[in-house]
């Protein structure tokens, strides 16, 4: 779908799409619902991360001219399989690397670890998957660099118990970094005679706050040489990113942005402090790609069909033992990123509707249906109380009310039967289906997309 033509945006590499699917157009070869998204779409986590989301976003993706990532770095981990089922764990490269036609925005609301991007590109290239040309990374994302991970962990060390349970990637130090304003951008790389000053602000500022950390100008001279050579690799990729968001959106290219982590890891409507450092709901979207608001057209929200996370932090309807011992197997609930076995329980409908308001989802894809497949019964955990039986009338921000509230269950029955192998709404076993709908009646937002399995034709369009 893209194809190479200079377009004037600053950046070294520049490409322009030649007719994209038109928006709302539907053909034999694009599912109705794909057909039917808006120009710029964005896929979002309904949950506490690793909802499926880069199987969406990587099916979606050939009807894309450009994929984008707008939030975040290499703590979001997207598993995703090409078309002879080779599994591919990405971090950093948007999800929609694997289509060949599709141009790949790390906009500037990303932090960008520069090694373990190298790493990912080379591991991609290995394996058959060309970058050249495919990667765009902006000029104003900000550098994470590897003492922003040993801070990462001298933090949660000095937390003790009250630790958060990154994932050591050490994205929130980064962030920091960016709002104290002393961080490190890309565009810096081009002005290498002023780097290693600001780098060693960077580095003397985390060595006065933490004895752990140990600096010296050694360290310092070491780091900028390490750098000189990252500078000159990735200058090809470095651009303009807002003008050429900007200038696709102006030629009616079309345009997926893809969320890394969930609505309920926000730092301002998750559960905070147990939350990642950025703003993976809509409202990063604008302001990690510098798109207007009024650009963007559907949001699908990606939500398990069951509950999980990873870390501390409150978990209503988390299922402890035996029982969410067998979902975790069931679903093989260990992180992309750090191989941690993951929490489990009921599908939370109250954080779920939550979400939905926050986000405005247009539609849902609910995703590892088939997980649920043996289970004799089913639960949705539908309301919460107060400790003294009253009613919560939302979410609630206080921590302490959340870990004490009683959620409400209503059961529904299991349906007893694999469904991996069903492509039709139709086919799904009655109780299935009415799982899925009763879903759609208590949130209010239309699951469009149901997946089954891993690989990627194990969906169902709805």
């Amino acid at each position: 779908m893209v194809s190479c033509s200079p377009i004037s945006c600053g950046c070294s590499i520049s490409c322009t799409a030649s007719p994209a699917l038109k928006v709302g157009e539907k053909t034999d070869e694009v599912p109705g619902r794909i057909g039917s998204l808006g120009q710029v779409s964005g896929v979002l986590g309904c949950q506490w991360g690793d909802e499926g989301k880069g199987k969406l976003v990587d099916i979606l993706a050939k009807h894309f001219d450009v994929v984008a990532r707008c939030q975040g770095g290499a703590n979001a981990g997207h598993t995703i399989y090409n078309s002879e089922g080779k599994k591919f764990a990405l971090h950093l490269v948007p999800s929609g690397i694997l289509n060949e036609d599709t141009m790949c925005v790390i906009g500037n609301g990303v932090v960008v670890h520069l090694p373990g991007l190298f790493k990912e590109i080379d591991g991609l290239e290995s394996n058959g998957v060309s970058c050249k040309g495919r990667i765009l990374v902006s000029d104003r994302a900000h550098l994470l660099f590897d003492y922003h991970q040993e801070i990462d962990g001298l933090r949660e060390a000095e937390l003790a118990k009250s630790f958060i349970g990154t994932t050591k990637r050490g994205i929130g130090p980064c962030y920091s970094s960016k709002v104290i304003r002393n961080g490190i951008r890309v565009s810096d790389l081009r002005h290498m005679d002023t780097f290693a000053d600001k780098l060693d602000i960077l580095l003397s500022d985390a060595a006065a706050r933490f004895k752990g950390f140990k600096y010296t100008r050694d360290v310092l001279k070491e780091e900028v040489e390490t750098y000189k050579r990252f500078a000159e690799r990735l200058e090809p990729f470095i651009c303009d990113t807002v003008y050429y968001m900007n200038e696709s959106i102006s030629q009616k290219k079309m345009i997926l942005v893809e969320g890394g982590q969930a609505t309920m890891l926000d730092i301002d409507f998750g559960t905070y402090p147990f939350v990642t450092s950025s703003s993976p709901s809509a409202g990063g979207i604008c302001t990690g790609l510098g798109i207007a608001p009024r650009v963007i057209g559907d949001l699908v929200g990606v939500v398990k069909a069951y509950t999980t996370r990873v870390g501390s932090g409150p978990f209503p309807t988390e299922l402890l033992g035996n029982a969410g011992d067998l979902l975790r197997e069931a679903g093989h609930e260990f992180g992309t990123t750090t191989g941690r076995p993951r929490r489990c329980g009921w599908l939370d409908i109250v954080a779920l509707k939550y979400v939905c308001q926050i986000n405005g989802f247009t539609s849902l894809n609910l995703t590892k249906l088939d997980v649920l497949s043996d289970l004799p019964e089913i639960q949705l955990g539908v309301s919460y109380k107060h400790t003294d039986g009253t009613p919560m009338n939302s979410f609630p921000a206080d921590l302490g009310d959340l870990e004490q509230s009683k959620v409400e269950y209503e059961t529904m029955p299991g349906w007893n039967i694999d469904i991996s192998s069903v492509r039709n709404y139709s086919d799904l076993p009655k109780a299935a289906r009415q799982y899925v709908e009763r879903i759609e009646q208590l949130v209010g937002v239309p699951v469009h997309y149901i997946g089954v399995g891993p690989g990627r034709d194990a969906l169902i369009y709805k």
